[in-house]
């Protein structure tokens, strides 16, 4: 039995205020949309009550998509029914049954939003008896080695064994930009991706023409279209005041981080800052030169 749609999950959106909270959605959504359109997905969209449901055909590669799309937090192919017991009997047993046997233990791990005449305890013991009954599974809720995920949603039950994590944070789109210098020294993109995730388009600028390439790969992969104004050693500061107006940019972000050399990057920085009347970014500052390869690796830059 096969996953037949997607849960989408977001965290930070939600703790906004009701109209920031709705804009969000919106922009998210539309990045969404834009993206799996992009990506040739044909699928449908749903939203309710915190989430937002995708129906395809193309399971893995929109879950390969979605994972890359800054403002979600997680997502989850799955299995959906109605909250009757009865229903959710049957298709707890057909989800779990390949993946068990005599030999294997599980876990349920109910959730339950809505009015019902059941507690989530309930469906854990009723939907757990009827597995172990089927395929004299054991039932081990401290190091099972399958974890079966419950959501009961009022008249909808979704099915599923794992949450797949996504970039999280903002959606692009919903702060400003942001002027992302990519010097001769290169630029480990990790200080863009870091803007990117609190929803800021950048802007880059950069020495080198072979940087040019490397710009592209990085935006194809988190999927948006980046301006890029080359220049040379000679007029670099000089541009940046240039690009700061013309493209309405609110802050400029570097890569200084931790082990640089301190003298030298303040001098630079108070250089900078004589051609830029913006705000001076620096997510890696407070980063050793080993955390910033190993988050590197881990978002795959």
């Amino acid at each position: 039995m096969k996953p037949n749609l997607i849960i989408i999950r977001y965290s930070e959106i939600g703790l906004k205020a009701k109209f920031t909270r709705k804009t969000f959605e919106n922009i998210l959504q539309k990045n969404i949309k834009d993206i799996l359109k992009k990506e040739n997905i044909i699928f449908n969209l749903d939203k309710t009550g915190g989430r937002f449901f995708i129906y395809t055909k193309e399971i893995k590669k929109t879950t390969t998509v979605l994972k890359k799309i800054f403002g979600i937090k997680s997502v989850s192919p799955c299995f959906k029914t109605d909250s009757s017991i009865d229903s959710m009997k049957k298709i707890a047993l057909k989800v779990i049954k390949d993946k068990i046997n005599k030999d294997t233990s599980f876990a349920l791990k109910v959730k339950r939003e809505g009015n019902h005449d059941y507690t989530s305890q309930d469906v854990a013991i009723i939907l757990g008896d009827e597995i172990v009954k089927k395929t004299n599974a054991k039932v081990n809720l401290s190091k099972p080695d399958i974890k079966l995920f419950i959501e009961i949603r009022q008249g909808n039950t979704f099915f599923f064994f794992e949450k797949i994590p996504g970039p999280g944070g903002l959606p692009l789109g919903s702060q400003g930009k942001v002027l992302s210098l990519v010097e001769s020294k290169g630029n480990k993109f990790l200080a863009t991706w870091y803007m990117m995730r609190r929803g800021c388009i950048p802007v880059f600028l950069t020495l080198e023409k072979e940087f040019i390439e490397n710009i592209k790969t990085f935006t194809n992969k988190w999927y948006f279209n980046a301006e890029v104004v080359k220049c040379n050693k000679n007029t670099f500061y000089v541009t940046i005041s240039k690009v700061i107006s013309e493209y309405g940019c609110e802050a400029v972000v570097t890569d200084y981080f931790f082990s640089d050399d301190y003298p030298e990057m303040l001098k630079e920085v108070i250089k900078l800052k004589n051609y830029a009347n913006v705000p001076f970014l620096q997510p890696l500052i407070i980063m050793d030169d080993a955390f910033i390869q190993e988050k590197s690796k881990e978002i795959d830059l």
